[in-house]
């Protein structure tokens, strides 16, 4: 069981972020926010896939005056992100946003982040203070020579002074870094240090594969250690795809108990069955993800009816028949052109 670090509680919109709150999902769209119509489309997209946070990019003033029309056709908190200029922040919170991202590196001077903050304050609006080793302050970056883990951590620390003088409770923390080992460390000092809430992840990651490996290895270690109060995984994709992503992640870790969960072998030599075709088949055709179900597709008889027992529902095969199971017990053996037909009969009725 892991145990988190405790942190304050901070609200946006109607999610709690830290405290006892479950570890949320996030992402970010990646239209043009100036295009309403196309930005809820996509947020749609991500609520179906349980994305509980979506922060939308807010580069001028159009795309600015959108907010209200984004925030009435979607159904969870809605950040504006803000960099350099912090009239934008100022004009999104007065719209009612839910909350605002802000990156200290780029909005430099520190009277026009105290602006930020005393409307945040008075309109009791979360901002998360995004510090990202590729958008530092310069001088910082300079005094070590390059953006690393001290350099993060003074930008925080220097951060974190405003809002004691300031006293901003609202404040959520990200310490972000393409470099997976900088970005446990940042995160593991600054929560040895402070009650902020974390949001966690692995900057500018990439895409496919690579993106996929080093957020889940970062985020995987953070959350093991207890840190982490909301999450995003930041791929060159769909933004769709972070949302299941992040979801795999809790899954994986028993943090967050979420839809379907399928359990599949990588096979060997005594696989008598294309199981990768198998798995994407059932994959395929389950329509009701929100049941919180895990089915075992197993390739052959070493580990296949221990694990299809283990599952929910499971299926086990050889060479012309697979074995199917519900719960640990026995429901029948199938030939294998139907077995799946009787699989998701049961998964129907689960």
């Amino acid at each position: 069981m892991i145990k988190r670090r405790k942190t304050r509680t901070v609200q946006i919109g109607q999610l709690k972020v830290g405290g006892n709150a479950p570890i949320s999902v996030q992402s970010m769209t990646n239209t043009d926010t100036r295009k309403a119509k196309n930005t809820i489309e996509q947020i749609k997209k991500m609520e179906q896939e349980g994305c509980e946070l979506v922060r939308i990019a807010v580069p001028d003033m159009a795309s600015c005056n959108n907010i209200p029309i984004i925030r009435k056709n979607i159904n969870i908190p809605l950040v504006a992100d803000i960099h350099f200029d912090y009239r934008l922040a100022l004009k999104s919170m007065e719209l009612d946003v839910d909350g605002i991202r802000i990156n200290p590196g780029n909005i430099k001077i520190k009277d026009n982040i105290k602006n930020i903050i005393s409307l945040a304050k008075k309109k009791e609006i979360a901002i998360r203070f995004g510090i990202n080793s590729g958008s530092l302050d310069a001088a910082i970056v300079k005094k070590y020579d390059k953006p690393n883990v001290q350099a993060i951590m003074e930008t925080s620390e220097n951060m974190v002074n405003v809002l004691k003088k300031t006293n901003f409770n609202l404040a959520i923390f990200s310490l972000k870094s393409t470099n997976v080992m900088d970005t446990i460390e940042a995160n593991e000092l600054f929560s040895n240090k402070y009650d902020y809430p974390l949001h966690i992840g692995i900057t500018e990651s990439g895409f496919s594969t690579q993106g996929i490996v080093k957020s889940s290895v970062g985020l995987g270690i953070l959350l093991h250690e207890g840190i982490g109060d909301t999450i995003r995984v930041s791929l060159t994709e769909d933004p769709v795809e972070e949302v299941k992503i992040g979801y795999e992640i809790l899954k994986s870790l028993g943090i967050r108990k979420k839809g379907i969960n399928i359990i599949s072998c990588p096979t060997c030599g005594r696989c008598e069955v294309n199981l990768g075709e198998i798995v994407k088949e059932v994959d395929k055709r389950i329509s009701d993800r929100s049941k919180v179900l895990t089915i075992a597709v197993m390739g052959c008889i070493v580990n296949g009816p221990g694990e299809a027992k283990e599952a929910d529902i499971g299926i086990a095969f050889n060479k012309k028949t697979g074995v199917l199971f519900r719960k640990g017990k026995l429901i029948g053996k199938y030939d294998k052109k139907i077995v799946i037909d009787k699989l998701m009969e049961e998964i129907s009725v689960f």
